[in-house]
């Protein structure tokens, strides 16, 4: 009856592990800048709870993102720093509703270098005459570019800040620019601006009409699906979003 037991038992485990090979494989995830140093930790936690999985990461502006997948990019997992973005990938049919979901939060913040003495601390601030270049990505394909602006437009500024705007390619391009002393300030997000509390200060959390919400969805007809899932349903395991909470990220 023991050696019966030990068979079953030995059965079971075998069979998980094959379950668990079958889904193993490389699962290609394309995500927002700002995700950068969290999706890294996340992809090591990951490919070590389940050997034999490989996540390959790809960041950049969540509109460049969106473009590459258009144009045929192998992405197994798309995650977008705003709502805007995801959404015209599902009209677009590469995601489905079902496979959507927001994983985690941010909010926008008002940066300056970390020896800055122009006394910056709201965003009527940055019409001063002493304020002459802001860091502000490009808000056609970058949404933390967006999310400045609309800022800047409810507060009835935007037209005076926009011809100071160095224009950036992404949120970690304008966090670069003022850790650099390049610019007097900048838009970031918050889980940016902790990255480097060494070079940046911090002057104002930008107030928002609406939440920044991060959705993520497996693409549709994606060659590894089964390990797309997967990953997207690990993001919401307690070891993954306790990395996700040690870069700042707050759950939705």
């Amino acid at each position: 009856m023991r050696l019966t037991s030990l068979a079953k038992l030995l059965g079971t485990a075998l069979l998980a592990t094959a379950a668990s090979s079958a889904l193993a494989g490389e699962v290609v995830v394309s995500a927002a800048a700002s995700l950068t140093n969290a999706f890294k930790d996340a992809a090591q936690s990951y490919e070590a709870q389940y050997p034999g999985s490989k996540v390959s990461l790809n960041f950049a502006a969540s509109g460049v993102l969106l473009q590459q997948i258009v144009k045929g990019a192998p992405v197994d997992v798309f995650a977008s720093a705003d709502q805007e973005t995801m959404d015209a990938a599902q009209k677009q049919g590469l995601v489905l509703p079902a496979d959507r979901m927001d994983f985690v939060s941010n909010s926008l913040v008002l940066i300056v270098p970390h020896d800055s003495k122009l006394g910056i601390k709201s965003l009527s601030d940055l019409t001063h005459k002493g304020v002459t270049r802001v860091a502000i990505a490009n808000p056609a394909s970058v949404p933390v570019g967006r999310y400045s602006e609309g800022a800047l437009k409810k507060a009835n500024l935007w037209d005076a800040v926009q011809p100071k705007a160095i224009g950036t390619q992404n949120v970690r391009q304008s966090l670069d620019y003022v850790a650099r002393g390049e610019v007097d300030a900048g838009f970031v997000y918050a889980t940016d601006a902790a990255i480097m509390k060494d070079k940046v200060n911090v002057v104002l959390d930008v107030p928002l009409e609406a939440p920044v919400l991060y959705p993520i969805a497996t693409i549709k007809g994606s060659s590894n699906g089964a390990e797309a899932k997967r990953f997207v349903s690990y993001l919401q395991t307690a070891p993954a979003q306790a990395i996700l909470a040690k870069y700042g990220f707050k759950k939705p």
